[in-house]
C-alpha cells in the first residue's frame, strides 16, 4: 500500500508550477519580452556645401514597448549620434581626423500631452556644443521620425580632409543607457529589447569633397 503525505502533494504542486514558468519563459508567453529590436542605418550620404562637411543617413528602428511605457511614465530617452572621419592607414591604426556629436532627448509632457525633442550638437576636437533645438510635437511618431532622420549635418571642415588621403567615415547611432535614472539602467542591462544601436561606415574620397 502506497501513501501519499501533504509534503509530497506541495512538493509536486511547486514542482509543476516552477515547470510551467520556466516553460513560459522559454516559449516567449505574452509579457515575455524575448525578441531583439533590429536597428539599422540607410541612406548613408556625405557631401560637401561651400566649405563644410555634410552627413545625411535614416536610422530604421521600432521602439520597443519597454521604452514606450518608460517615455509614458515620465522617463526621458538620450539617443547619441557620433560621425567619426579616419584617415586610413596600413602601417598603423587608422587616424582620426574629426568626430562630432548629436544628443538627442526626448520626453513627454504629461500636462500638454506633446512630446519635446532636444537636439544638441558639436563638432571638432574639443566637440564643444555648437547647436541646440527645441521641437514640439503632437505625437510620438513625429517625434521619433525626427530622432531618425540625419539631414544635412555639419560634421567636419573641407579643411580637415588632406589631398590624397584615403579616409572613410563611420556612423553611430544608440540608445544611451548611461542617461538613464539607475533603476532603469539595472533593469534595462543586458535586454535585448532595450538594445538600440548600429553603426555604419563609408569610404570618403578626398577629390569629391574638394
Amino acid at each position: 500500500m502506497v501513501s501519499i503525505t501533504p509534503c509530497c502533494i506541495k512538493n509536486s504542486r511547486f514542482r509543476r508550477f516552477f515547470f510551467a514558468v520556466f516553460l513560459a519563459l522559454l516559449l516567449g508567453a505574452p509579457g515575455v519580452s524575448v525578441a531583439q529590436t533590429v536597428t539599422e542605418i540607410s541612406q548613408l550620404r556625405v557631401e560637401r556645401a561651400d566649405d563644410e562637411v555634410l552627413v545625411s543617413a535614416q536610422v530604421l528602428f521600432e521602439l520597443p514597448s519597454a521604452v514606450e511605457d518608460a517615455l509614458l511614465k515620465g522617463v526621458a530617452m538620450y539617443f547619441a549620434v557620433e560621425a567619426e572621419i579616419l584617415r586610413e592607414r596600413w602601417y598603423w591604426y587608422d587616424r582620426k581626423v574629426t568626430l562630432a556629436e548629436r544628443r538627442l532627448r526626448l520626453a513627454y509632457l504629461p500636462l500638454t500631452r506633446r512630446w519635446r525633442l532636444n537636439v544638441t550638437s558639436g563638432v571638432g576636437p574639443e566637440n564643444n556644443v555648437g547647436l541646440a533645438l527645441n521641437q514640439n510635437f503632437d505625437t510620438l511618431s513625429q517625434a521619433l521620425a525626427a530622432v531618425k532622420r540625419v539631414s544635412g549635418w555639419k560634421i567636419a571642415e573641407v579643411g580637415d580632409i588632406e589631398p590624397g588621403g584615403k579616409y572613410k567615415m563611420e556612423l553611430r547611432f544608440r540608445l544611451d543607457l548611461s542617461q538613464l535614472p539607475r533603476p532603469f539602467q539595472i533593469g534595462a542591462m543586458g535586454k535585448d529589447d532595450w538594445d538600440i544601436a548600429a553603426s555604419m561606415s563609408i569610404p570618403l574620397s578626398s577629390q569629391t569633397l574638394r
